[in-house]
């Protein structure tokens, strides 16, 4: 555990591999687990980072309020850039948001963050249709199909390992996708410039598994 006065320089990033962030990111998340996260001078990261940001990473996560991305991964201001959308899967936007995050802005990892117990998920293994919900739900569905032919039993959120498969499934399809809609991403992750891995983050006891 340590204080945190210094935001990443452009020099600093430089230096860091794709290899460098994913383990800091997991030595952080052990921080969080055993509540031992390094403390930040939150003012002084602030104004060093007023004229740019330098961050290591880009994370992709559901909204869901139980998964503080920056927390439970130990990171702080000008670390990690996050976006966020129910079911953490990609789109247009989101795509253009990591490509910015990697090819401009130098970021070396995309990490795609699904999470135990995600309503959304539930909901589209349920096919619930409500308003806008039902368009986007319709993005988590290949994960449904691609579970019901792996999981025995009732393909609905009352079965709790048709759930967890495709929470799973939702993350491997996500970045699957990532690597087909971007070149930029993809040859960037061809030529060792960043790494696009995925993992669940786990709301009963805090860890992130890397799947």
């Amino acid at each position: 555990m340590s204080h945190i006065i210094k935001a990443i320089t452009k020099e600093v990033q430089d230096k860091l591999t794709p290899m460098l962030v994913l383990e800091d990111f997991i030595e952080g998340n052990s921080r969080f687990i055993a509540n031992k996260a390094n403390t930040a001078d939150h003012k002084a990261l602030i104004t060093q980072t007023t004229t740019g940001q330098h961050p290591k990473a880009i994370v992709l996560s559901c909204i869901d309020s139980r998964v503080p991305v920056e927390l439970i991964f130990d990171q702080t201001i000008g670390d990690v850039f996050v976006a966020r959308v129910a079911g953490n899967f990609e789109n247009t936007d989101i795509l253009g948001s990591m490509e910015y995050s990697c090819k401009v802005a130098g970021s070396k990892l995309v990490f795609v963050l699904g999470h135990e117990s995600c309503g959304a998920v539930k909901a589209a293994c349920d096919h619930v249709e409500l308003g806008n919900i039902t368009a986007m739900l319709d993005n988590i569905q290949p994960a449904v199909k691609k579970s019901e032919g792996e999981v025995s039993g009732e393909h609905n959120s009352s079965n709790r390992g048709f759930v967890d498969k495709t929470i799973e499934n939702n993350v491997l399809l996500t970045i699957e996708r990532i690597r087909e809609k971007s070149p930029i991403l993809k040859e960037m992750e061809a030529m060792k410039e960043i790494k696009i891995v995925g993992g669940v983050y786990h709301i009963s006891s805090g860890k992130v598994t890397l799947i």
